[in-house]
């Protein structure tokens, strides 16, 4: 809840108390009073807009550089307010900086598992990250929970808020429909590192790996995601608000997940291939269970006997 504007409290029209006084009382000063207020600004949202754009397209932009870009197609804008409206938007550059997403004090940060390791099966290896998404009169916050050996998009969320309960939300839902990783993968943000949510990967008995400040390669594949849903979808269609939004992108992670043919799986779907490999993985488990299925009592009486 805002704080109420105590020079709202000054009542001009009284004639026992002077200005001067009520300003005493209430300890505002007079200039503030005569001063005439700045509009608001209106064009934030814009603004984000845009620099959402250019970030999508070249995600290595840090303030200064987005301010530069901004500047060069003739916006008057400071560094400052750059800076400002890209942590609204919860994002920062992926190249080599310092203080790069930071957890909340006190939060443990777990190691980055991921290096030579080879990654060649789903369910190996979970990766989730959060993005911005402007609508119509605001942003939303997007989480997407992805599996790394097939590309699919195995869960996501909508929130107006960067609180980590929609991030633990995606991943039971994945984990209730998908099975769990060996290894699940994210960043250093407050919602990953959380006791919730790191609390709900440890007692699922998953490995947790967190990448390392300035390696924007460590989650590459989720930044992909992100550029393609914002160019084939979110820019193209402007989506006035949450519900709309909500409706478009479960359309968008749809035809992705099960129509979008991806050069680097042999023109196969994400969830073709994450299907094929979970069934394959499913019968090679009966496979090596075949013994111990044929000592079972009920097969041992069925079985014919010598001559």
């Amino acid at each position: 809840m805002s704080t109420p504007d105590r020079r709202e409290m000054l009542d001009r029209d009284d004639k026992t108390l002077s200005i001067r006084r009520q300003c005493a009382l209430i300890g505002v000063s007079r200039s503030g009073v005569y001063r005439t207020r700045r509009p608001a600004n209106d064009n934030d949202r814009a603004l984000m807009r845009r620099i959402d754009e250019l970030f999508t397209a070249w995600p290595f932009l840090g303030s200064r550089r987005m301010t530069a870009m901004l500047r060069a197609e003739g916006e008057r804008i400071s560094r400052k307010r750059v800076q400002r409206l890209m942590r609204k938007m919860g994002i920062a550059a992926l190249g080599p900086k310092p203080n790069t997403t930071k957890p909340a004090p006190g939060h443990k940060i777990f190691p980055y598992l991921l290096r030579n390791l080879k990654i060649e099966r789903p369910n190996h290896v979970w990766s989730s990250d959060i993005t911005y998404i402007p609508i119509g009169r605001g942003f939303l916050y997007l989480v997407a929970i992805i599996d790394w050996a097939s590309r699919a998009v195995l869960s996501w969320r909508l929130s107006n808020t960067m609180d980590v309960s929609f991030c633990l939300a995606a991943l039971e839902d994945a984990l209730a429909k998908h099975g769990r990783p060996e290894i699940f993968n994210s960043d250093q943000g407050s919602q990953f590192t959380s006791a919730a949510f790191t609390g709900a990967l440890t007692a699922a008995g998953i490995k947790i790996s967190m990448d390392g400040r300035g390696r924007w390669m460590d989650n590459v594949f989720i930044e992909r995601l992100w550029r393609s849903l914002k160019h084939e979808d979110v820019y193209l269609k402007g989506y006035a608000d949450g519900h709309e939004a909500k409706i478009g992108i479960a359309s968008w992670i749809e035809f992705y997940n099960r129509r979008r043919l991806h050069q680097a799986l042999g023109y196969r779907t994400p969830m073709e291939v994450w299907r094929h490999a979970m069934a394959d993985a499913t019968a090679v488990d009966m496979m090596d269970n075949a013994t111990a299925l044929t000592t079972c009592p009920q097969q041992q009486q069925t079985k014919p006997l010598a001559a």
